[in-house]
């Protein structure tokens, strides 16, 4: 069973449902290892100084940004670490728009919410209330180390998180040259509409994913288990422990915390990023630092560096 990614809340107005983000999507690509022609033997990757040809070990490296050819801006652990998300095991929703008006072009990645025991009752409130309404939540989540933009929907029976794209990471159409115009410009008769029309109708259908299939990936997955078996190899797959549960939840008054939410929303306009509360944020920050050097150092002094975050 999959493990997730972590366990935390999913809130909106004063409403926190305890869930799990767990991964929504499957990667069944084959990998493959480079070998060595000659002898079979795996090739190995190493870190290497440009100048000198000498491997250089995980601690002598850091991470720096090109801001010109050969010019580059060293970024401390420090700055790093700053400049990350505080909040790590929430999803909190900022406001909720109609499903119907994101750009299809936004979303990116999708990952499931599964909810904790006890914590149902929230769940399901929020899954059937964006149905009935045709909403979804937008809110801001981290995944791993990166903070991403994230709508919640529903989906069958469960809520759906997923990742969107931000405006500057989606090309402008208008960067091509695209045909606009009507269609006489193009010489496009009534007839010709009409008859497409005609086609597409004859072609359609229900779409059922079921229906396809990745062909090259089975064909090489064929052919890989044909040579597995000339070579009298075998494989084996590890089973992946069952994760931890989760603790058992609180009975909540939904009706109290909605009426004050409403409340809230009614007394106050829509939520803005204070700048009154940076001050005791920054002082917060600031009194847990020495608590929390420590360990942050003796993590820092293992990780390995992450690939971009997707």
């Amino acid at each position: 069973m999959a493990r997730p990614i972590w366990t935390g809340t999913l809130s909106f107005g004063l409403l926190n449902v305890p869930v799990s983000l767990m991964s929504g999507e499957r990667k069944v690509d084959l990998q493959f290892r480079m070998l060595d022609s000659r002898d079979r033997k795996p090739i190995r990757f190493e870190r290497v100084n440009a100048d000198t040809g000498e491997e250089v070990p995980w601690k002598d490296i850091v991470k720096a940004y090109e801001y010109d050819k050969g010019s580059y801006v060293v970024l401390e652990e420090d700055d790093i670490r700053s400049a990350a998300p505080e909040s790590h095991e929430a999803v909190e929703v900022e406001t909720f728009v109609d499903a119907a008006t994101i750009d299809p072009r936004y979303y990116e990645k999708p990952y499931l919410l599964v909810p904790a025991k006890k914590a149902e009752k929230g769940y399901v409130l929020l899954r059937e209330t964006l149905r009935k309404t045709g909403k979804v939540g937008i809110a801001r989540v981290v995944v791993r180390t990166r903070e991403y933009l994230c709508a919640v929907m529903p989906h069958g029976d469960g809520l759906v998180l997923m990742i969107l794209r931000y405006p500057q990471e989606l090309v402008d159409p208008e960067d091509y040259t695209l045909p606009s115009g009507s269609l006489a410009q193009y010489r496009i008769s009534s007839k010709e509409t009409a008859m497409a029309e005609q086609l597409i109708d004859s072609m359609s259908g229900k779409w059922t994913p079921e229906d396809y299939h990745d062909e090259f990936r089975a064909r090489l997955q064929t052919l890989l288990k044909k040579r597995i078996k000339a070579k009298g190899g075998t494989a084996r797959v590890e089973d992946e422990p069952a994760p931890r549960e989760d603790a058992t939840t609180n009975v909540v008054d939904f009706m109290s915390l909605l009426q004050k939410s409403l409340d809230a929303k009614k007394r106050t306009p829509a939520k803005k990023t204070s700048t009154a509360a940076a001050p005791k944020k920054a002082a917060a920050k600031k009194a847990k630092a020495p608590a929390k050097k420590a360990a942050k150092a003796t993590k820092t002094a293992r990780k390995t560096p992450a690939r971009k975050a997707g």
